[in-house]
């Protein structure tokens, strides 16, 4: 029996959640350091790390990290889904315009709204990375369901 066009499409699309995971296990970490050490080099460092990793997702660092480090030596197994890449790409690139707002408004003197930002951030990827729940791929969704250019992917159903 052969599948259908619909179930071969979706067996092509995979994303390794691990991967995903150690991502915000990195912005997390960083963006809370970067608090303390009162650091806005290290906000502008993680900006720069979901930015470069949004428009070329195979130069992210942070994944590179877990494919080149964790996963080879075993500290973090794979949990490859059915899953669209692009509502993914999109919440990192909404972290990273965030946190470029970040590092302005801490070089701008505008602290308080700097690590504002930063803890928006830290929060939206604890949402994800601890209660799987990802606020930039629901937002990537309802923009394609309301038919906004460049939002064309809808949920894969298994």
């Amino acid at each position: 029996m052969s599948s259908s066009p619909a179930q071969s499409h979706a067996n092509d699309r995979r994303v390794d959640h691990s991967a995903l995971r150690t991502n915000q296990a990195f912005i997390i970490s960083l963006l809370i350091l970067a608090f303390v050490l009162n650091s806005w080099i290290l906000v502008a460092f993680v900006s720069a790390v979901m930015i470069i990793g949004t428009l070329f997702p195979k130069a992210g660092l942070f994944k590179a990290v877990y494919f080149n480090v964790l996963k080879p030596s075993k500290i973090a197994r794979p949990d490859v889904k059915i899953d669209n890449p692009e509502p993914h790409l999109f919440a990192q690139g909404l972290g990273g315009i965030f946190t470029l707002l970040s590092t302005v408004a801490l070089l701008g003197g505008v602290p308080l709204l700097g690590w504002a930002l930063s803890w928006l951030v830290v929060a939206l990827a604890a949402l994800n990375l601890f209660a799987g729940i990802c606020v930039g791929c629901i937002m990537y969704y309802q923009f394609t369901r309301l038919g906004v250019p460049g939002f064309t992917r809808s949920p894969i159903s298994s």
